[in-house]
């Protein structure tokens, strides 16, 4: 299934899409695509609905975040080989966590605002998961059990924030708009390797990353139980796992940030594609 949120900001309402591709409205039947929607239950109650009886949502409605409500949003930095290459990073010896406030979270096609300040916003594909159901030491055999479903993220980052402005990455990471996540929420059974996975991102119709799922250093399932042992992660956790090399911040001889007017392409195999503006805050 691929579920989707649509409406104005702070009202959006859950939908699904057919076979068609169109949106149908679920709100008769669900309050939002969240952990209670997102529980093994509530996803087998989606799926005994005849989507035909559901209503056509018009096609000029604007896509949410497609996970709502949620509670952690946590990152994998540094977790394609590739990427830590081209920053000059070694290579991990545990995944390397931080947080992105959920106040960043917009939907895939809004506006990236450029916070006051910043020179040096920066793009980053990602593959997104969202837990299903309660995990809490789970093994890495067990892991991906764990998984709801897939989407596209993309961890925008403000490098000076990040790195200069002393304190935890999480600066950089959680400004207004910097978690654009969907177009929509591909569940787990429709996804066979999530470690397979082709992604890309463009500016201003320029290939800047090319990648794939399986040169992560950790694994999702390896993310997911490591993250386990450390914390209870809840129905609706959304988990953002690295990105692939091609960053503004690795290009030589200098590195290339974002600007007012730049538009981001940002996609991933079998989970869609987003697109964002870049605007001024």
């Amino acid at each position: 299934m691929k579920l989707v949120r649509f409406g104005a900001l702070g009202a959006e309402k859950p939908g699904i899409l057919d076979a068609d591709w169109q949106i149908r409205d679920l709100s008769g039947h669900v309050d939002d695509i969240n952990g209670a929607t997102l529980s093994p239950a509530g996803l087998d109650a989606i799926r005994a609905v005849d989507l035909s009886s559901l209503p056509v949502v018009s096609s000029q409605e604007r896509l949410g975040a497609c996970v709502g409500g949620i509670g952690k949003f946590m990152c994998i930095g540094l977790n394609y080989s590739d990427h830590a290459a081209e920053t000059g990073s070694d290579i991990p010896e545990h995944p390397i966590l931080f947080m992105k406030a959920t106040s960043a979270v917009v939907g895939a096609n809004d506006t990236v605002m450029l916070p006051r300040g910043s020179t040096q916003t920066d793009w980053e594909v990602e593959l997104g998961v969202v837990i299903g159901k309660a995990a809490k030491y789970v093994s890495v055999e067990d892991a991906l059990d764990y998984v709801a479903g897939y989407f596209v993220s993309n961890d925008v980052s403000e490098r000076h924030f990040q790195a200069k402005l002393t304190g935890q990455w999480t600066k950089g990471k959680s400004c207004d708009t910097f978690g654009p996540i969907g177009p929509w929420l591909v569940t787990a059974d429709e996804i066979a390797d999530p470690q397979n996975l082709d992604m890309s991102l463009d500016v201003n119709g320029k290939r800047m990353q090319t990648g794939n799922s399986s040169t992560m250093i950790f694994s999702v399932a390896e993310c997911i139980s490591h993250l386990s042992q450390l914390m209870t992660l809840q129905p609706g956790d959304v988990i953002s796992t690295g990105t692939p090399p091609g960053v503004g911040m690795g290009i030589k001889p200098e590195p290339v940030y974002l600007r007012e007017g730049d538009v981001m392409d940002v996609w991933i195999d079998g989970l869609g594609k987003q697109r964002q503006h870049v605007g001024q805050d």
